[in-house]
C-alpha cells in the first residue's frame, strides 16, 4: 500500500480495507538492528497500513526510536508512526523531540504517557516541567505541530484507572484532545476488545481502536508481560497451553494457532485490522498471515 502524506489514520483505515501494521522497538546493538532490519524486510511486503516504533523508559531511545522511524520514512514505502511518551521530558524536550521526527520525514506519532519511571508496578510520578497525562501530550503535540496523532486503549482498563468507566473517559479526553486512531495493549480475549469498543462508543470517544496481537510463543516470557499489566491470561488459554509445558515447538504452534483464532474472531467482530507486536521478528507474524490467508 502506497500511503499519501498528510492523510490521516481514519482516512486510511475508512477505504475499506482491513488495516494490518506492525510495532517494532529500538535494537540495543548492532546484531539487534540487522534482526529489526530484517524483520521489516520481511515484512513490508505485505503492505502494512502503518509500522510503529516504540520509546524506551524514560526516552532512553530517543535517538534511536527519531533515526529508526526516520530511515523508514526514507528508504520505505511504509508510514512510519513514532511513539512519544510522557516519561523524562519537559514539555521543552518534547517539542525538540517533535521537530526532530518532522525533520526526519515522519508525521504520526503514538503519545503516551508511559510507564513509570521506576518501572510498570511503581507509582506513576511527573517529570518536573513535564506532562502528567496522554490527553495532555495530545494536546501539546496538536498545539504545536499538523502532526497526526494515535494513542493507547486497554481492553481490559488501564492499570491505574479506578474502573472501566473512568478508562472510557480517559480514552474519550485524549480523543477530544485531538487524537485520530487507537491500538489497544495486547488483547488476550476477543470480548475484551468488544467490551472496549462498546465504552469507547458510549461515551463519545468516536475513534477507530485497531486491536494489539502478540503471539505467545513462549510462557514464561507472556506471564511476565501478562504479570506487569497486572492482568492474567484467560483460564481457557493455559488449559490449552499445558499440555506442551514441556515441548517448546509444541507450545510455540499452540501459541500461533491460538493468536489465529483471535485475529480472526477480532476481524469477525468489526475490528478495522490488527496490529501486530512483532518483537523485532517477523516469522510469527508472516505464520498467522498464512493461516489468515493474507498474501503478500
Amino acid at each position: 500500500m502506497t500511503h499519501e502524506r498528510g492523510q490521516s489514520m481514519r482516512e486510511l483505515l475508512a477505504r475499506g480495507d482491513k488495516s494490518f501494521s506492525f510495532e517494532f522497538f529500538p535494537p540495543k546493538d548492532e546484531l539487534g538492528e540487522q534482526q529489526l532490519w530484517q524483520a521489516i524486510t520481511d515484512l513490508e511486503p505485505y503492505g502494512p497500513t502503518f509500522v510503529s516504533v516504540t520509546y524506551g523508559a524514560g526516552g532512553t531511545t530517543r535517538d534511536r526510536t527519531v533515526a529508526i522511524t526516520g530511515r523508514i520514512a526514507r528508504e520505505t514505502g511504509m508510514l512510519p508512526v513514532a511513539h512519544l511518551t510522557c516519561v523524562g521530558h519537559t514539555t521543552d524536550e518534547i517539542t525538540a523531540i517533535l521537530d526532530d521526527l518532522a525533520r526526519a520525514g515522519v508525521e504520526h506519532v503514538m503519545a503516551l504517557r508511559g510507564d513509570p519511571p521506576g518501572g510498570p508496578g511503581t507509582p506513576w510520578t511527573p517529570t518536573e516541567g513535564g506532562l502528567t497525562y496522554a490527553n495532555e501530550l495530545v494536546a501539546l503535540i496538536r498545539e504545536r505541530t499538523d502532526m497526526r496523532i494515535g494513542v493507547a486503549a486497554f481492553p481490559e482498563g488501564h492499570v491505574d484507572a479506578k474502573d472501566l468507566d473512568h478508562d472510557a473517559r480517559v480514552l474519550r479526553a485524549k480523543y477530544d484532545a485531538g487524537a485520530e486512531f487507537a491500538v489497544t495493549d495486547m488483547v488476550l480475549r476477543a470480548s475484551d476488545y468488544v467490551g472496549l469498543v462498546d465504552r469507547a462508543h458510549a461515551v463519545g470517544a468516536d475513534l477507530p481502536i485497531i486491536p494489539g496481537i502478540m503471539p505467545i510463543l513462549n510462557l514464561r516470557s507472556m506471564q511476565r508481560m501478562v504479570d506487569f499489566s497486572r492482568r492474567e491470561l484467560p483460564q481457557e488459554t493455559v488449559e490449552r497451553l499445558a499440555p506442551y509445558a514441556d515441548d517448546p515447538a509444541r507450545l510455540r504452534e499452540e501459541g500461533i494457532a491460538i493468536a489465529t483464532e483471535l485475529c480472526e474472531a477480532l476481524l469477525d467482530a468489526g475490528a478495522p485490522g490488527l496490529h501486530f507486536y512483532t518483537l523485532n521478528r517477523s516469522k510469527a507474524t508472516r505464520e498467522i498471515f498464512a493461516n489468515l490467508q493474507i498474501t503478500v
